[in-house]
């Protein structure tokens, strides 16, 4: 092996190694270290050594690779492990795809130059256009694809993957294991035959990619259908409570003069017992009409005392500080959204934990702005995901001009969400939806 081959391989192994584990850690979002660069390379280098010295690791060099960087996806950027399979499949198979097109053009272009000055400008350009073909697969992969979606149904994509990976690997093996010095019209034909075949070979798979986020999204967006629909039925119950509690409410303060005839006749006639016993219904009527909490909109009032007497039964302590404008223009089902979506979460923390537990709700206007703040203990895990309820929560705060913000603090978790309550705003907002 003369110099050139020396330098040229060891350079593509640097540059190899170094986009390899950025598509990697990119993929699975970690980060990466100067050494995790140096450690790959330094295998790269010490498995092309003994690659050249033993005919039967020559021929296993993709697949030990593949290994590698599996093994140090896993151990060095602590990446689970179906996802560290799929990025290091896709990692090797499209840097080997990327080659074998540009080998394929070698294959049927090459030949002529052999001997002359000009096969090493050729060969120097066409691994660097290699390359930039592999760069924007990986680029378009970390576009189709997110972390998120693969944790869904990872074995959903990786088959499909493999499959392509295990076909590029047996052309590669058996088509340009060596560079011939002469080439037929039929070479010719077959190799452009797999430069057409390895070309379709990539877009199928970034199509198969595209077809995954697809199928993702539709999960995804059927899953928050159903979450929504569940979501919905019951701001609908709490509506229908609200309002037959108004109802009920409404009889009762109708027949208030009644029942104080009945009583004043009662009383005059010196039937105290009678007084008592009748008195003693009308409390029980009265106390059943009565909110645990009230905070001025009975819709709200329901939620409350349902949750939160599901929060109390937990042994989760329980204060509210709320009352809510009467000029407030918010729809009594966004109300429901965010009170409901908020309240739920907070139990759920609350739930995870030993020990003291509490909810804290309470709002204030400062202006045409109310601020609603819940306030609840959780474990001392790092903040999580934003999920379907904090993003409907986010939705409604900007259907209101608002916005929304969370907070954590060792156990401590808080949610804010500011909404504008005039009048004007929220006329245009319902306006535009």
């Amino acid at each position: 092996m003369d110099y050139f081959s020396i330098f040229f391989n060891s350079f593509c192994l640097i540059i190899q190694s170094i986009i390899q584990l950025i598509f990697t850690s990119r993929f699975s979002e970690n980060r990466y270290r100067t050494w995790h660069f140096i450690l790959y390379s330094f295998l790269l280098f010490t498995l092309e050594f003994i690659a050249n010295k033993n005919i039967i690791i020559e021929t296993m060099a993709i697949s030990l690779q593949l290994i590698i960087l599996y093994e140090l996806n896993c151990i060095a950027l602590g990446t689970q492990r179906s996802i560290s399979l799929i990025s290091s499949i896709l990692a090797i198979y499209i840097l080997q795809l990327s080659f074998g097109i540009i080998n394929s053009i070698e294959a049927i272009v090459f030949p002529n130059f052999i001997g002359k000055p000009l096969l090493y400008l050729f060969l120097i350009l066409a691994t660097i256009t290699a390359f930039i073909i592999c760069i924007c697969c990986y680029i378009a992969v970390l576009k189709f694809l997110s972390l998120r979606k693969i944790e869904q149904m990872p074995f959903l994509l990786l088959f499909p993957v493999l499959f392509f990976f295990i076909a590029e690997l047996y052309i590669l093996h058996m088509s340009y294991s060596s560079l011939p010095s002469i080439i037929s019209l039929t070479e010719k034909g077959k190799h452009i035959g797999l430069l057409f075949m390895q070309m379709l070979g990539l877009v199928s798979l970034l199509c198969t990619l595209y077809a995954y986020q697809r199928i993702c999204y539709g999960f995804q967006t059927q899953s928050t259908l159903i979450s929504l629909k569940q979501a919905a039925q019951a701001q609908k119950t709490y509506i229908y409570e609200a309002k037959m509690r108004y109802e009920q409410t409404k009889a009762f303060r109708h027949d208030i003069k009644n029942h104080l005839s009945v009583l004043n006749g009662l009383l005059n006639n010196g039937q105290l017992q009678e007084s008592i016993n009748y008195l003693k219904k009308l409390e029980a009527k009265s106390t059943s009409l009565f909110f645990p909490y009230q905070t001025g909109n009975p819709v709200v009032d329901i939620l409350l005392g349902e949750k939160l007497g599901l929060a109390k039964s937990n042994k989760i302590d329980v204060e509210v500080s709320l009352i809510l404008p009467k000029s407030c223009y918010i729809d009594d089902f966004d109300l429901c959204v965010i009170f409901a979506n908020a309240l739920d979460n907070a139990v759920k923390a609350c739930q995870s934990i030993e020990g003291a537990k509490c909810i804290y709700i309470s709002g204030k206007q400062q202006g045409d702005f109310y601020m609603l703040e819940f306030h609840n203990t959780c474990s001392m895990n790092t903040l999580p995901k934003m999920g379907i309820g904090l993003s409907n929560i986010k939705a409604i705060a900007k259907k209101y001009h608002g916005t929304m913000l969370i907070e954590k603090d060792n156990q401590h978790f808080c949610l804010n969400v500011l909404l504008n309550i005039s009048l004007h705003l929220n006329d245009n907002s319902k306006q535009s939806y």
